[in-house]
């Protein structure tokens, strides 16, 4: 098999959350693009339904959209329950739903914390406690973490954020380590600066824009479209070797 086939996803099974906006909807484009079917996930079903359509009538697999609260263990059950009735298999599971509350910490509340944790953390390790008997029986997965450049580095006034996301970080690890006997992959990735919508209060800000730039190597922000690389190589057989790893797509940004 040539090193371009393996990067194929024909016959392949896409489960993404988050997969309406932004780096979810980029990446989901990708992995159409390279012949797998895709399951998007939003809390919002005409928003998932809506962009399988676009993805459907760009390609040539099916996709479709489902509505669920990744946060709650009973949806994340029936999710994968329905997902697995209509595609039969899933392969590959990104783990993108993700929200951002900053502000300094004596700023913040108790509520605002544990909805960043909620969304962030419990929502990823209850899709991966729903499709663990799966990819076991199957002796087969591959699993995306979004992680951040905040799951190893730190910014003033992210707490919530930054924490949940070296939690994730640490989950991606442990349950690389736990599923390797199954030949199932877990990694992260780990993104800079991209101007999706939870970084409009940022884009809007030119001095915290500039602020950001300055601190970028390749001096500017990511385009959404450059995520999908990193995504179809962890999601691919390309990757068959890799599992545990933290992969930054930052411009640089982490290597200062």
């Amino acid at each position: 098999m040539s090193v371009l086939d393996r990067l194929r996803l024909d016959g392949r099974v896409v489960l993404i959350t988050g997969g309406t906006k932004g780096l979810g909807r980029s990446m989901a484009g990708g992995f159409a693009e390279a012949g797998a079917r895709v399951a998007i996930v939003s809390r919002h079903r005409d928003e998932a339904q809506a962009v399988a359509a676009e993805l459907e009538a760009a390609g040539s697999q099916p996709c479709a959209g489902y509505a669920a609260d990744v946060t709650d263990a009973q949806q994340v059950d029936a999710l994968v329950k329905d997902v697995l009735a209509e595609f039969g298999q899933v392969d590959v599971l990104v783990n993108n739903a993700g929200i951002n509350i900053r502000g300094p910490i004596e700023g913040l509340t108790l509520d605002q914390f544990e909805e960043v944790y909620a969304v962030n953390v419990r929502g990823p390790w209850l899709m991966c406690r729903a499709l663990a008997p799966h990819f076991k029986i199957r002796r087969y997965g591959r699993v995306i973490n979004l992680g951040s450049i905040l799951s190893v580095i730190a910014m003033a006034d992210r707490t919530p954020y930054a924490s949940s996301k070296g939690a994730l970080l640490q989950m991606t690890r442990v349950l690389a380590l736990e599923w390797a006997p199954y030949g199932i992959t877990v990694n992260a990735m780990l993104p800079g600066p991209f101007a999706t919508e939870m970084n409009q209060s940022i884009l809007a800000d030119p001095v915290a824009y500039q602020s950001f730039v300055a601190k970028i190597p390749l001096g500017r922000w990511g385009e959404l479209e450059e995520i999908q690389g990193l995504a179809l190589f962890l999601a691919s057989e390309a990757s068959s070797f890799v599992t545990g790893a933290a992969i930054a797509i930052d411009g640089g940004m982490t290597a200062l």
